[in-house]
């Protein structure tokens, strides 16, 4: 099937996928209200399977690339509870320490998407980490719909404590400055906001289309945020006024850029809310921002 844009489906479709996405409704659920949007010998399954992920298609890195070193790695959940596994990219060719990088996923764990962004920030001569909060329940199933149904089942709490316990991890590692930057998309865009109210020493913080942290926790915020927006994503855009009243109120350190008439998801270029040129603007930024904050 010909990969299709976000241009080629009704936004009531997108904004159902979106739904489907973060589990507000189940896949019955999106085929059944979808079909009416199937026309042209399109048929509801047709629609979701356009709107899935093409990991393969959109690789920008290859998993061989010999520029880089990468590998599956372990670290300790806190207070004894298990271990967690990762992802960890960086130069093969460097010269001393590097900054580090933690890489945050989507709802679905550490898919090929995300290992592929790891990839293209360690070529940017960062060491990059992508903890999978999945690996309590087995890992990232290879499966986005099984993923999508894990995730549900995820103990959030630990989840959070993990990733926290990967900053520790991850700027302790022999290859790296100390200084350590998070971004994060979706769920992992909260989770990179949340990061930057629990870690003091947390050097940068880049949340894409992320949840916002309860006003009363931006205090705590010590790190600067370069914060990513899509214009069309009314569920998320709802928080940002409270946001933005609290980081103004608390003298945070930030950058809000707002992309117009692009969807949540802009810049997984896996799917069809891929938008090029919002993403390569955005991806820009995040590259100019931690060059500033974690190099200096």
């Amino acid at each position: 099937m010909e990969r299709k844009q976000a241009s080629d489906f009704d936004p009531e479709v997108l904004k159902l996928f979106d739904q489907y996405v973060h589990g507000l409704i189940d896949r019955r659920g999106f085929l059944e209200r979808a079909a009416r949007f199937a026309v042209g010998g399109m048929t509801a399954t047709m629609l979701l399977d356009a709107l899935n992920p093409r990991f393969a298609e959109a690789q920008q890195v290859a998993k061989d690339d010999k520029r880089l070193s990468t590998s599956s790695v372990e670290y300790d959940s806190p207070k004894g509870t298990g271990r967690v596994r990762g992802y960890l990219a960086l130069p093969a060719n460097r010269s001393g320490r590097l900054p580090g990088i933690l890489v945050i996923h989507e709802n679905r764990g550490l898919n090929p998407h995300i290992e592929d962004i790891a990839r293209r920030i360690a070529l940017e001569q960062y060491v990059a980490f992508a903890p999978d909060a999945l690996t309590v329940l087995g890992g990232y199933p290879g499966d986005e719909d099984k993923a999508r149904e894990l995730f549900a089942k995820l103990d959030q709490q630990k989840a959070r404590e993990d990733f926290v316990a990967a900053f520790g991890w991850l700027k302790a590692r022999p290859e790296c400055t100390g200084k350590v930057g998070v971004v994060g998309f979706c769920y992992g865009g909260g989770i990179a906001n949340l990061l930057a109210t629990r870690i003091p020493d947390l050097s940068a913080a880049v949340p894409f289309y992320g949840s916002q942290p309860p006003a009363e926790e931006v205090a705590k915020i010590k790190a600067p945020l370069l914060i990513h927006y899509a214009g069309l994503d009314e569920r998320i855009n709802a928080g940002w006024p409270a946001f933005e009243e609290a980081l103004k109120a608390n003298g945070v350190k930030y950058q809000m850029f707002m992309y117009p008439n692009t969807n949540h998801g802009f810049h997984n270029d896996t799917t069809p809310r891929y938008d090029e040129t919002a993403a390569k603007l955005a991806w820009s930024r995040t590259l100019a921002f931690f060059n500033e904050n974690l190099r200096g």
